[in-house]
């Protein structure tokens, strides 16, 4: 395994997959959606419980990867009680960091452990749709939306010169 990947599976993410927090359905959820990643067959359900403009619960259910799961269980802790609008501020930083267009090791502060769990994932193109597919289920759950996948996530690949 390269030194690269083994960051990518930290010690933060194996623990957060073998024991994920807030795992369990919400029965007073009033938003939910079903997230699905094509690719790998990583699927969750994001449960939310929201209170005017206040994340009160949230929770996931599903079967993935040890990527997506832990990111679902990170990402539960991370918005537990937050509003909508720091949720969504939170959601576009871990998007653009998972697809390269946020240095987590320039920025630290701004997604605390988060950053530290999945900064590398952009090197990673394959893995991009698992770490984002709990973040993309839970907007579509603040959007009032049933259902969404990640198989158009991901960072832009180069693409070949016009002579090629």
């Amino acid at each position: 395994m390269s030194e690269e990947l083994r960051e990518l599976f930290n010690e933060v993410v194996k623990d957060h997959e073998k024991k994920p927090r807030n795992f369990h359905r919400i029965e007073t959820a009033n938003r939910k959606s079903l997230g699905h990643n094509r690719t790998c067959g990583d699927m969750l359900v994001v449960y939310m419980q929201l209170e005017g403009e206040v994340v009160k619960d949230i929770s996931f259910l599903g079967e993935g990867c040890s990527i997506s799961k832990s990111s679902a269980s990170m990402m539960t802790e991370a918005l537990k009680g937050k509003t909508r609008q720091e949720a969504e501020a939170i959601f576009d930083k871990f998007h653009q960091m998972v697809i390269g267009k946020l240095d987590a090791e320039t920025l630290p502060d701004q997604l605390g452990k988060l950053g530290k769990a999945f900064g590398n994932v952009h090197k990673f193109h394959a893995r991009v749709p698992c770490a984002s597919l709990p973040w993309h289920t839970m907007r579509a759950a603040l959007e009032g939306e049933e259902m969404t996948s990640t198989e158009h996530v991901g960072p832009a690949l180069p693409q070949p010169a016009a002579s090629e």
